[in-house]
């Protein structure tokens, strides 16, 4: 993972301007969506590739992600629901791939 560190400063409104090149990491561009999500003291910011057309489902798929990123286990659901909470969570995904190193069932 590459590591980028860049300074942007607050505006009297609460607003920043993201710096070119997390921009280009993140490959967002006008009219691009982020998400933010603080940790501890740290946020830390995510491209929003699509969100669901159905608010409920949409909302149910971020609940989803955070406990995926909280590290429950999500196994046994539906092959195409479990694609779409890891699509949400920004990790592209591809079922059918190979499984590299050792894995604990």
């Amino acid at each position: 993972m590459r590591v980028l560190h860049e300074v942007a400063t607050l505006t009297s409104k609460g607003q920043i301007t993201l710096p070119k090149p997390i921009r280009q990491a993140l490959g967002v561009e006008v009219g691009g969506k982020l998400a933010f999500d603080l940790r501890g003291n740290q946020v830390v910011v995510t491209r929003v590739d699509a969100e669901h057309e159905d608010p409920a489902i949409g909302a149910f798929l971020n609940l989803l992600v955070r406990d995926i990123e909280a590290g429950r286990n999500i196994s046994g659901l539906p092959e195409d629901l479990a694609r779409a909470v890891l699509e949400q969570a920004g990790h592209g995904v591809n079922l059918d791939d190979e499984i590299n190193g050792d894995v604990a069932l």
